[in-house]
């Protein structure tokens, strides 16, 4: 009981998690139902793919702006180049696609010294640009059902891609808390100098960082596609957004330094309850990008006002 009181306290998030189930559960029959909770695991497996590697740079003191781009070039491939080499073929190009920019933005960051954040925005711009050459403003369609067929496959009545999404979840986990890459990543955004001089090759940690969340956005655009049985140049607009307000509202600090994957995962099941629930509602969909932007705003707020630094997360 102290462990799970010590959790809440130092994830609040998981407070708002347990209000927005209380409240949905009262205001609507539906929403406790075992299939409904299946869907929200469902939706919310997409954004938290990625937030799980926006997580790692976020608390090494980075950001990447381009996830909802290299999502959209990941799954215009794995859809489009299926004739020519098959669904393995063009799932594997697909997450070759991700890894490279995701490389390439953290080789740019490392070399040059410049932010990443203006090195992600332009990596954004310019791969949402390239999938619109690609796909010439086209929607690809999956013509093989079998790769459909897998976005809508179940295990024991829980989909497959929310399966996914809580394997990856434990695994990053016990990599950021029980791993010498992950203490680094602590030790590297905590105080970046002082991790250098400690023997930590700073760069090379950063790019290894960029490569994973470069994967995860590529996985997770290939795994929305099978849902949809299909691919848009315009897809993932505003994912790099959503992802980032789910990190931080699961208590990692854009300063870096300080955050996990446990209060990440409240954070994408909080957006991810409080979209199903005004759904279920039939509140418009506006009202809970207002919310969400208020929340944000007011976690933002306490976190600047009472929370000191502490180097590393829960």
């Amino acid at each position: 009981m102290n462990r799970i009181i010590n959790l809440i306290t130092r994830q609040p998030i998981w407070i708002f998690v347990f209000i927005c189930i209380v409240f949905f559960s009262f205001s609507s029959p539906y929403f406790l139902d075992i299939r409904n909770f299946s869907n929200i695991l469902l939706q919310a497996s997409t954004i938290g793919l990625i937030a799980l590697g926006m997580t790692f740079v976020m608390i090494n003191g980075n950001i990447d702006l381009s996830v909802g781009a290299t999502l959209a070039l990941a799954a215009s491939l794995a859809v489009g180049l299926q004739p020519q080499l098959g669904i393995m073929g063009a799932v594997l190009v697909g997450l070759l696609s991700g890894i490279l920019v995701g490389a390439l933005n953290g080789i740019i960051a490392w070399k040059t010294g410049v932010d990443a954040f203006i090195v992600t925005l332009g990596a954004m711009i310019g791969v949402r640009g390239l999938v619109f050459i690609y796909t010439e403003e086209q929607a690809f369609y999956a013509y093989d059902l079998a790769y459909s067929d897998f976005g809508a496959s179940s295990l024991f009545g829980i989909p497959v891609l929310a399966l996914i999404f809580i394997f990856l979840t434990i695994t990053a986990h016990l990599v950021l808390k029980y791993t010498i890459h992950g203490r680094n990543v602590f030790a590297v955004g905590g105080n970046r100098v002082a991790a250098k001089e400690a023997g930590i090759r700073v760069g090379p940690h950063m790019l290894l960082n960029f490569i994973l969340i470069g994967f995860l956005a590529a996985l997770s655009g290939i795994l929305l596609s099978t849902q949809m049985g299909a691919s848009t140049p315009n897809l993932g607009r505003n994912y790099e957004l959503w992802t980032i307000t789910a990190v931080v509202l699961g208590g990692t600090r854009l300063t870096g330094g300080f955050g996990s994957i446990i209060g990440t995962l409240g954070g994408v099941l909080a957006i991810a309850i409080l979209r199903n629930g005004m759904n279920l509602l039939q509140v418009p969909s506006f009202y809970v990008l207002i919310i969400l932007g208020s929340i944000l705003i007011i976690v933002l707020c306490i976190d600047k006002r009472f929370s000191e630094p502490k180097g590393v997360g829960a």
